[in-house]
């Protein structure tokens, strides 16, 4: 679907030298970008949780609070499995 987006002239050349040097079009490593972005922000590491819970007692009850209440407040989806 075509977009348009503005980007400053700075970091569009940016850019450009960037997608020149991996090898990729300039909308091809634009898109890589946005995916990393939006999926960095949508997931916590199932380890990162883990590792938390073992530090001690009060830190693992904290991690289990913090998920229960995550996943009660979700309104418009289904809770996320974290």
């Amino acid at each position: 679907m075509p977009t348009t987006v503005h980007i400053p002239p700075t970091l569009l050349k940016s850019v450009d030298r960037r997608a020149k040097a991996l090898g990729v079009s300039r909308n091809r490593l634009i898109v890589r970008a946005l995916e990393e972005a939006v999926n960095e922000r949508l997931r916590w590491a199932p380890e990162f949780l883990e590792r938390l819970r073992t530090v001690d007692r009060e830190t693992g009850a904290a991690v289990d609070e913090l998920l229960t209440a995550v996943k009660q407040r979700r309104r418009s989806k289904e809770p996320r499995t974290l």
